[in-house]
């Protein structure tokens, strides 16, 4: 076979190869709780989770692309306290009877070599939707030592005004600044 005979048969069998596609994964629900921590009449900082969370993930580390849609049940709000979470589910906070969801849908992913850095989106709280961007603090893909399957994890922060989303109650004794922690763990499909 000469050289152009060659070199057309190893560019038609690298067009026809498939190209290295993007991953997508689905949350674990048992390892992902967002959090927020916000002052309290500037005595201390005070902290509660979301103990329901679903959404999916997709990462194509070769292109430096991805998206994530997140999916928070307002209700599952847990403080440790029965009589405070009542409140925060209700009007002046949350009114999780009108706004049941928050929600995270970001494709604006910066990478580091194949760590993702970033994930800039839209956050929707209370019906509001303001873009945000999540910053990594810490992320990692690689085989499950339990279930054997890939799975990709981290760590995203960013900091809201709480009054951006129409939640005024309370300010500023209780702090308008309101640091969201996103923590992830998620499944290859």
């Amino acid at each position: 076979m000469n050289r152009i005979a060659l070199a057309a048969a190893l560019a038609g069998a690298l067009a026809s190869a498939p190209a290295l596609a993007a991953e997508t994964y689905t949350l674990d629900s048992t390892h992902t709780f967002p959090s927020f921590e916000v002052s309290h009449l500037g005595y201390s900082i005070q902290r509660g989770r979301f103990n329901k969370t679903t959404g999916k993930i997709t990462l194509d580390a070769a292109a430096k692309k991805g998206s994530a849609e997140i999916t928070i049940d307002a209700a599952s709000i847990d403080t440790g306290l029965a009589k405070l979470e009542e409140h925060l589910r209700g009007d002046d906070f949350f009114n999780v009877a009108f706004f049941p969801t928050i929600t995270f849908k970001g494709d604006k992913f910066a990478f580091e070599g194949d760590k993702v850095k970033s994930v800039g989106g839209t956050l929707t709280l209370l019906g509001v939707s303001k873009p945000v961007t999540l910053t990594a603090t810490h992320f990692n893909c690689a085989d499950h030592p339990m279930t054997k399957k890939k799975a990709c994890g981290g760590d995203f922060t960013t900091t809201i005004k709480r009054t951006d989303f129409g939640m005024k109650y309370g300010v500023p004794a209780v702090g308008d600044d309101v640091t969201l922690r996103i923590q992830v763990e998620a499944f290859k499909d």
